[in-house]
């Protein structure tokens, strides 16, 4: 089974390496963990400018609106080909 670790349990990690001084290494050891997945969050955390580690399903603000924008993108594309082809069916039975 998957550990899973809070939003807290992350940052207090992280900080640990970035304002402690500790290697990532040690952090590691110290709370249990590989070193790799206190590499992985700090990562995250850094390219997410400290909005990492959002939980399950939770997008940013700008995924969700991305996410909303595919969704009409898609929506729109299937009632343009409705449209089409009624017209086409319709053109044919006006001949």
């Amino acid at each position: 089974m998957r550990r899973e670790f809070s939003k807290e349990f992350k940052r207090d990690a992280i900080s640990l390496v970035l304002e402690q001084g500790y290697s990532r290494i040690e952090a590691a050891s110290s709370l249990g963990l590989h070193s790799s997945v206190l590499s992985r969050w700090i990562r995250e955390y850094e390219a997410d400018a400290g909005d990492a580690f959002r939980g399950k399903g939770k997008l940013r603000p700008e995924q969700e609106e991305l996410r909303q924008l595919r969704e009409e993108n898609k929506r729109l594309k299937m009632e343009k080909e409705i449209l089409k082809k009624a017209a086409v069916f319709f053109a044919k039975e006006t001949k």
